[in-house]
């Protein structure tokens, strides 16, 4: 088994000196970085980045760097989430009624491609639910409507905290989802909007962890 690691996914506004503060934050706590990508949007003014160390030799325990992190986030303005690579995460997936995308996503879940729990699936029409039964996972049939909408997604949103759901696959659902739904995510980078032609791309088939 690899060793642990961290990963900091951050979205802020674009600014002088991000990547040397985020970078000397790791390194002024003895962290070995092993993976470092960044984007910036300038139309947007927006900076992403997402940035993963080794944990063995970090000053830091894990509870210890979410608040010891923040205080750097804060003056940045940054959205910001942490991961470990040896913690599972628990998924849900939105589907619709067509069905590849959604065995394509369980068939490399049971494979071990991708490393994550999926114990909930959603979804406005009744068609997949023989398929979550298949693969053992609870099933919910939420119909929405423009009259609907609202209380359906609140539903939603009892069903993601009940099960401790800590990202979300849309998997050709295609309904567009409110503010509400969406803020659920600590950040929007960690909310795969997921069609089949970016699978490949999103979860590339040598499988990192699914937050990545």
């Amino acid at each position: 088994m690899t060793a642990a690691t961290a990963t900091l996914l951050i979205s802020c506004p674009d600014q002088i000196g991000l990547v040397a503060k985020i970078a000397n934050f790791i390194y002024a706590n003895g962290g070995n970085i092993i993976h470092a990508d960044q984007h910036t949007d300038f139309s947007a003014g927006l900076f992403l980045m997402r940035i993963e160390w080794q944990l063995e030799g970090f000053n830091l325990p894990r509870g210890m760097i979410e608040p010891a992190f923040a205080a750097i986030a804060k003056p940045l303005q940054a959205s910001w989430s942490l991961h470990f690579s040896d913690t599972v995460p628990r998924l849900a997936i939105w589907v619709t009624k067509q069905d590849h995308c959604l065995l394509d996503l369980l068939w490399r879940q049971q494979a071990g491609e991708i490393r994550a729990e999926i114990p909930l699936i959603i979804s406005n029409h009744p068609e997949l639910h023989s398929v979550a039964n298949q693969f053992g996972i609870d099933f919910y049939h939420l119909p929405v409507t423009a009259e609907t909408k609202i209380e359906q997604e609140a539903r939603q949103l009892e069903l993601l905290r009940e099960y401790r759901i800590d990202l979300g696959i849309l998997a050709k659902y295609m309904q567009v989802l409110t503010p509400d739904l969406l803020t659920f995510f600590p950040i929007l980078s960690t909310f795969i909007i997921l069609f089949y032609q970016l699978l490949r791309e999103l979860i590339p088939i040598n499988g990192p962890t699914i937050e990545g």
